[in-house]
């Protein structure tokens, strides 16, 4: 055996860091049009000038958070986040809720009660809303490869926590399919 102890318990990867690592990416990239609309709307400014940092390190910071937040959405919603024709929708309302959680609770606690208002609160919100959609669109095309191509690189399915359900022996050998 090649890999010892390390590979029978369980060297493949789980089945939660296929979500969150898709999660993750996902929050990343839906993050794009999100930055789009918050300088359309002027609101990135503000909210750099709020938080007291330059708007790149509110960019840094945004990008870093709104992976956190990709992961938390693909594990929340689990399977329903992989629904090709629905994701938009779990998105939308998991974006619509971050705007709730992040913009109207945590940014004036983070700000000593400072919060954007008029368009940049406006910008800020309608953010969210599109960067829940991108990202309810995004994570079942991201999570299929991903998904696939760590199931190809495991190579050690007779250890590990798939090993009992992997069939052994000639009573479990496939049989040739008939051509009915």
């Amino acid at each position: 055996m090649k890999y010892g102890l390390v590979a029978a318990h369980g060297y493949d990867p789980g089945p939660s860091q296929r979500p969150l690592t898709a999660g993750a990416i996902s929050g990343i990239l839906a993050t794009v049009p999100a930055i789009l609309v918050l300088i359309a709307f002027g609101s990135l400014k503000v909210e750099a000038h709020i938080l007291g940092i330059s708007q790149l390190e509110t960019l840094a910071s945004g990008w870093l958070a709104m992976a956190v937040a990709g992961a938390i959405y693909a594990r929340f919603f689990g399977r329903s986040a992989n629904a090709v024709r629905g994701g938009w929708l779990f998105g939308s309302s998991f974006g619509f809720a971050l705007w709730g959680a992040g913009a109207v609770l945590v940014l004036p606690l983070l700000s000593g009660g400072r919060a954007p208002a008029g368009d940049a609160a406006a910008g800020l919100a309608l953010a969210l809303i599109v960067w829940g959609f991108a990202i309810g669109v995004l994570v079942p095309f991201v999570h299929r490869p991903l998904h696939e191509g760590l199931e190809k690189a495991s190579k050690h399915k007779s250890v590990g926590p798939d090993a009992a359900a992997v069939p052994k022996g000639p009573v479990h050998q496939q049989r040739p399919k008939s051509r009915s």
